[in-house]
């Protein structure tokens, strides 16, 4: 009896210790919109990793695709694809972005900008977002930017549906820059 009670004690203890850690590492989010397509899709589910861990050793980088908090009065939470980093020049022009004069080679972009940007830079500790569906995303061609204490985390992984199961298509720059 003691046997079968050491065993189910041991059950619930290590359940407990497994929800403690997946709700500090990670947590779920449900994309709402049409800004991230034809990356992500309205009513998408996705596990984004918690700030903390994503970037517990590094700092958010080019390419990264975010969840967010919005600066200003903007209502729930924002998911979009970074593109400038602090101290960078963004700019958009001819259909395409470039940062520090470098056009990006952007393979997730669902059309090209139909908008024109002249050349801004990033500020420190703020980030450079954008929609991968370009003309129909609120984002910071709109003139505003992302402090860097509104970033929740990175996404990791849809798991809703099911044909849409797989890892978030981040892109380092050096991917982007690859095809220039």
């Amino acid at each position: 009896m003691r046997t079968l009670l050491r065993e189910i004690l041991g059950t619930i203890i290590l359940a407990i210790v497994v929800f403690i850690l997946l709700q500090t590492t990670v947590q779920s989010f449900i994309v709402d919109g049409y800004s991230m397509e034809n990356s992500f899709y309205d009513g998408q589910r996705l596990i984004i990793v918690k700030d903390g861990v994503a970037y517990a050793f590094h700092e958010p980088k080019w390419g990264d695709v975010t969840v967010f908090h919005p600066p200003g009065n903007r209502h729930g939470d924002y998911i979009k694809r970074i593109i400038g980093l602090p101290g960078d020049t963004v700019e958009v022009r001819e259909g395409a972005v470039y940062v520090n004069d470098k056009r990006l080679h952007e393979p997730y972009v669902k059309d090209p900008p139909d908008y024109t940007l002249d050349p801004i830079k990033v500020p420190e500790n703020k980030y450079f977002v954008l929609g991968d569906n370009r003309n129909n995303s609120n984002d910071s061609h709109n003139g505003w930017m992302v402090p860097r204490q509104n970033i929740l985390g990175r996404a990791w992984l849809s798991i809703w549906p099911p044909d849409e199961w797989g890892l978030a298509p981040n892109y380092p720059l050096e991917k982007q820059l690859g095809g220039s």
